[in-house]
């Protein structure tokens, strides 16, 4: 019991893990968003598909997004000519640990093992950092290994003292969009990063919708068959 105990106080903590005093926006997911998933999938493969690999997500999956064979292969197929191809990545695990210290993590289930709001929050937290050897860190991930790689679209963020003393991120240098346009192209990212983890979800919570309905039906014949049956039973 006592143990119990111990592991029950430690999930706060563990939870928190992501850096000290971090606190986690809510990440914009809507799985219904066919649109925003269509983004977010051109996103991960311009940006995040050149160093990571996500080998549980096959590109003819997208087809569930509302997207043909022919738009797949034409605008997100770039490591492979097979539609039925999981995403694979064609940096060299030799390269990534030369570069970044540690070969870049598949992101299959990213989303499931470190949630969106993480993630959310994690792409919006990069800034400046001189000392850094990319040059970049991370308020959810202090001294991470890996770049800023939408940073042209976010512009240039640096720490700014403020009068209580807690440094805030601001932008030095515009990027290609404003701030709530940059919100809007991560969340559309994180929003598919959360549909990969688990592509059958939205189809899977439809069939548990029905499910329980035709049951409640049932239950409902079953208890009237019931009380015909005993009414003359005394």
């Amino acid at each position: 019991m006592n143990r119990l105990i111990a592991i029950l106080l430690m999930v706060p903590g563990l939870t928190l893990a992501s850096g000290p005093g971090v606190q986690l926006d809510r990440a914009p997911v809507n799985l219904h968003d066919k649109l925003s998933l269509q983004r977010g999938a051109q996103i991960f493969v311009n940006h995040c598909l050149n160093c990571h690999a996500a080998s549980a997500m096959r590109y003819s999956r997208l087809q569930d997004l509302g997207l043909t064979e022919a738009q797949i292969r034409e605008n997100l197929m770039f490591t492979t000519d097979k539609v039925g191809d999981p995403m694979t990545t064609t940096l060299a695990a030799k390269d990534g640990k030369n570069w970044f210290g540690v070969m870049p993590p598949d992101l299959s289930l990213i989303a499931r093992s470190r949630g969106p709001d993480w993630l959310y929050t994690y792409m919006r937290g990069f800034y400046r950092d001189p000392a850094a050897k990319s040059g970049w860190n991370n308020t959810v991930f202090p001294n991470v290994g890996m770049p800023h790689v939408l940073w042209e679209y976010q512009g240039t963020v640096v720490h700014q003292a403020t009068e209580k003393g807690a440094p805030r991120l601001v932008v030095d240098q515009p990027g290609r969009l404003a701030p709530a346009e940059y919100d809007q192209y991560v969340g559309d990212l994180v929003n598919y990063l959360a549909y990969m983890g688990e592509p059958a979800r939205v189809q899977r919570v439809q069939i548990g919708i029905v499910v329980m309905f035709f049951l409640a039906i049932f239950f409902v014949i079953a208890l009237m068959l019931k009380k015909e049956y005993w009414k003359d039973v005394r």
